[in-house]
């Protein structure tokens, strides 16, 4: 009997030391169970402590990629992260608009948790404006959230008040995830366009290696959606799948910085 695997789109950047990116989201979408199709926006080279260099994939093979995903494979599920400026949002929002039946998770990154910036306010605009009306669910952190929405979010109160404006200004669901708060506990916040919300919350898992995490989260919260999964429950499983991925790297030693989540076998 022929079984076609459900495939899931991601667009994002290369990640040379393997922590984030396309090489999260390959191999989580994997490790769900799917076949992950990419189209790579961006090349960087980075270990644990910083990025070094870094270089945009011209808008036009973006394009090129995406379409030749789209049009060859049963897509089930998309999801974006590293998006090189305005333009290329834009090339990525048209493609991904001819598909509107097809689950799409927007992780708006802006830049690396080391401190380089990829995004311009300008290409913040083209988010809010172009990708997010589009999105399934967009999944910011909190100094992600404050940039976008423009309001402090210093605690879990103004991560639901951050959340709700972008939620109303795109009419989309929008989850805050809650990894930069101090504490011995994780809260993510998922707000519906309705004003409804509904929070995530476990113990904070210990360890060093953290790089990805937002990457790895949001690929497993698209290969959920693509296995047919409702919000909600596709959220909780995404989360799922991280904490695992946390607690099986504790304890390994990557470099001097921070490592990748992990979940392969130990």
């Amino acid at each position: 009997m022929n079984v076609t695997p459900f495939c899931v789109l991601t667009i994002a950047g290369s990640d040379s030391g393997g922590g984030a990116g396309i090489q999260a989201d390959l191999r989580t979408i994997r490790a769900i169970g799917g076949h992950a199709l990419t189209a790579i926006t961006a090349v960087t080279a980075q270990d644990t402590m910083h990025i070094s260099e870094w270089r945009p994939v011209p808008d036009a093979l973006i394009g090129a990629q995406i379409a030749s995903a789209l049009g060859g494979f049963p897509v089930a599920a998309a999801k974006t992260g590293l998006l090189p400026g305005p333009s290329a949002i834009r090339i990525v929002a048209a493609a991904l608009a001819k598909v509107p039946t097809i689950p799409l998770v927007v992780d708006p990154v802006i830049a690396s948790a080391s401190g380089t910036r990829f995004l311009s306010q300008a290409g913040i605009r083209a988010l809010r404006e172009q990708l997010f009306p589009l999105a399934s669910l967009v999944t910011p952190n909190w100094p992600e959230a404050a940039a976008i929405s423009g309001l402090p979010v210093q605690s879990h109160a103004q991560a639901k008040r951050a959340a709700m404006r972008i939620s109303a200004e795109c009419g989309r669901p929008v989850l805050v995830k809650g990894g930069h708060a101090p504490g011995k506990t994780w809260r993510d916040c998922l707000v519906m366009p309705d004003g409804d919300a509904l929070w995530y919350e476990g113990p904070r898992i210990v360890t060093l290696n953290t790089h990805g995490t937002g990457c790895v989260l949001s690929a497993a919260i698209a290969s959920w959606l693509g296995r047919g999964a409702d919000l909600a429950w596709a959220v909780k499983l995404g989360q799922s799948f991280l904490q695992r991925a946390l607690l099986r790297g504790r304890g390994l030693h990557w470099g001097a910085g921070r490592g990748p989540a992990f979940y392969g076998k130990r």
